[in-house]
């Protein structure tokens, strides 16, 4: 199973290679691997930033306690869930199931409704934890595409996320970051990559 063997390749990259991109090929398809990730009701309500720009990844470095693969990596991806959820946000994806299901919206009104009361009577910090957990739905088909690419990825949970907001204008646009990842290819001098994996037993992770 390749996918096995790609993720016993992975590990959370420490050091990059500054010397080396991910191609705008590549980069399209980790795009579009993020885009088909599962979200509860299909609504996807997050927002995807891609930085390579040095300078703003500098700024992000010291909202991030100082760690150097914000800046070393090809490229920062960050996950930003939607701050406040409307039923508007609703309204856009029934259009567009519509639109892509060729089916009359109006034949739609009843999940439509049945998911604006679901979102309508969660409290906001019910809302928030909500559309943050989508984001890490997300965040998993980053690394798996990663890894079938042979592109190296560190998830990292380690930044302070009002520092992140206000540098990126996030919550001008409805935004808050949830989760961050760099991605590129490691260094040689990375050790990390030499030590063997530490998980559960399957005996002891399953029941």
């Amino acid at each position: 199973m390749n996918l096995i063997n790609n993720l016993e390749w992975r590990y959370a990259t420490k050091k990059f290679d500054t010397s080396k991109k991910v191609s705008t090929e590549n980069l399209e398809q980790i795009k579009k691997a993020i885009q088909l990730s599962a979200s509860s009701y299909g609504l996807q309500l997050y927002k995807v930033l891609i930085i390579e720009s040095k300078e703003l990844r500098e700024k992000l470095k010291s909202a991030s306690y100082g760690q150097t693969q914000i800046t070393e990596a090809s490229h920062l991806v960050i996950f930003c869930n939607y701050s406040k959820v409307t039923e508007e946000h609703v309204d856009e994806y029934f259009a567009l199931k519509s639109q892509i299901e060729k089916v009359n919206i109006s034949d739609l009104k009843d999940y439509s409704d049945f998911i604006k009361a679901d979102v309508n009577n969660k409290s906001k910090i019910e809302k928030d934890k909500w559309t943050s957990n989508q984001t890490y739905l997300a965040l998993g088909n980053l690394l798996n595409a990663c890894a079938e690419l042979k592109i190296d990825a560190c998830p990292m949970e380690g930044f302070e996320r009002e520092k992140y907001n206000k540098i990126l204008s996030l919550e001008e646009q409805g935004l808050n970051t949830s989760v961050i990842a760099t991605i590129g290819y490691r260094s040689d001098n990375d050790t990390s990559q030499h030590t063997a994996k530490v998980r559960k037993p399957t005996k002891t992770l399953f029941a």
